[in-house]
């Protein structure tokens, strides 16, 4: 048995997965995000730890005899983060997360110091990476920053609680803005930029190998068996990626999650940070991911749900029987730029608009315009990718949002093309990262592990009047976003 850890945004869920990728047992913990000003969003790294632990005590609990078999343990993390930890591993403050938008000056500033940073780092600078944040705890927390000894990613930190040792590993590693992407390690000249030093950065390792044993007290605790080795992990793009074998060149993923990522594997650097998508190392072996990234993809949908204080499946409903009536034209066009655009325009300042609403408005057409429009944000991402070779040879979909059928048949019908929803695509980022543990365990070789690709749910074709009504409406949705300018 092999455990892969995910730490989200919205949560932390834990699964106990076999070396089939079939899933005995699972736990979650939820997370709140804190937002003490606009436009920040903060979680503390112990919160995470909280969660984690907490997991791992209710599968000790109710399932002793699986958590006796397990042989390796995997991580995923949300990225960017930055956690800033003092000479006892303590964190000196809450992490300031990948869609925190405070650091827009230090942005410039980082620009300024580097501009070459894009194409060595992969990400041009956006207040959403960790550089960027460290410039400005300079400026604006100088006591935290002095008593800064390293600083470290989300899942790193979480790493550090279960076997006492820091490390990184590139896939996360390049949304810092201190590495060479290429050559995966730490560049002294993009750190002196971001007012930093490689030597209080972790040691980097390859994804899938082993960051530490699990802490003997620990082990003894939850009835895993001592030794047992913790993978370095992935970000949770990556994970999720390799999660359904998203490991070789032309393999691609959509992840409709709290954010959108269209993910394409390729054998080449080929950075875009003119476009802002993000070029990282990838958790498989000689591999790079090209992310085009969609600030707001499921937050979106929570939006709608929470003015409206219905259900979600009372707004996937409400959408379904708008197509089904053939009412789908008379939604409004939506720009759900709520979080900001990072693919293609990098303006993390933008905001979201609504054309097109009436007094005969309802739930069905708020539904049908926030999936619509994230589904034209990752044809914007897809068309970027394009610029530089990239096309998907073939195309899943995953991440919370894939559950919905309609979504997918959306994003299908754009693409003229089938996506396959495959097994366990809820959870895609939990199986990566156990299949990690599962190779750092020396139980499977990395190649052949990450690149296997489980069964298929289901497959999407494309509908003929669905891409009809939605290539239109795509239309209106650019002209909307060329004509609001200074709106958003």
């Amino acid at each position: 048995m092999y455990l892969g850890i995910d730490i989200g945004t919205s949560g932390v869920k834990v699964v106990v997965a076999d070396g089939d990728d079939h899933i005995h047992a699972s736990a979650s913990y939820r997370l709140e995000v804190s937002r003490p000003h606009p436009g920040w969003s903060e979680q503390h790294p112990d919160d995470w730890w909280t969660a984690t632990r907490s997991c791992f005590d209710e599968l000790a609990l109710q399932h002793p005899d699986l958590m006796n078999q397990v042989r390796g343990i995997g991580l995923s993390g949300q990225m960017l983060g930055a956690v800033v930890v003092d000479d006892q591993d303590r964190a000196l403050r809450s992490g300031i997360l990948w869609n925190d938008g405070r650091a827009l000056e230090e942005c410039d500033e980082l620009l300024r110091r580097a501009p070459d940073i894009g194409h060595r780092s992969g990400c041009t600078p956006d207040p959403g990476f960790t550089a960027p944040k460290l410039l400005w705890l300079a400026k604006h927390e100088p006591e935290v920053f002095a008593k800064t000894d390293c600083v470290m990613l989300p899942k790193d930190f979480v790493r550090l609680r279960l076997t006492g040792k820091r490390a990184t590993e590139p896939s996360d590693g390049c949304g810092m803005l201190v590495m060479e992407t290429e050559s995966r390690r730490w560049s002294d000249e993009l750190c002196k930029a971001a007012g930093w030093s490689a030597d209080r950065l972790p040691p980097i390792i390859d994804s899938w190998a082993s960051g530490g044993d699990l802490l003997p007290d620990l082990a003894a605790h939850w009835k895993i068996p001592a030794g047992t080795p913790v993978a370095a992990g992935a970000g949770d793009n990556m994970a999720a990626s390799v999660g359904v074998g998203v490991a070789r060149p032309g393999d691609a993923i959509i992840t409709i999650g709290t954010s959108g990522v269209v993910c394409i594997v390729d054998s080449q650097y080929r950075p875009l940070p003119d476009k802002a998508v993000l070029t990282h190392a990838h958790a498989a072996p000689e591999a790079f991911l090209s992310m085009g990234c969609v600030m707001a993809a499921t937050a979106s949908v929570d939006w709608v749900l929470g003015i409206t204080g219905k259900s979600l499946a009372e707004i996937a409903g409400a959408a379904d029987r708008l197509w089904a009536e053939g009412r789908a034209g008379e939604a409004p066009v939506m720009l759900p730029f709520l979080n900001g655009i990072r693919t293609p325009h990098n303006r993390p300042a933008t905001r979201g608009l609504l054309a097109g609403l009436s007094l005969s408005t309802d739930l069905g057409m708020l539904g049908w315009a926030v999936m619509e429009g994230v589904s034209f944000q990752f044809i914007e991402c897809l068309e970027a990718q394009a610029e530089v070779g990239l096309k998907p040879e073939n195309l899943q979909i995953v991440g919370g949002g894939a559950q919905n059928r309609l979504w997918c048949q959306m994003i299908a019908s754009l693409l003229d093309r089938p996506v396959d929803l495959p097994s366990g695509r809820d959870v895609a980022a939990s199986l990566g990262a156990a299949r990690l543990g599962r190779v750092a365990a020396g139980d499977a070789e990395a190649a052949a592990c990450l690149s296997a690709k489980p069964a298929s749910e289901a497959t999407i074709a494309p509908d003929t009047q669905m891409r009809e009504l939605l290539l239109a409406r795509y239309e209106r949705y650019l002209a909307f976003q060329r004509e609001a300018g200074d709106l958003l």
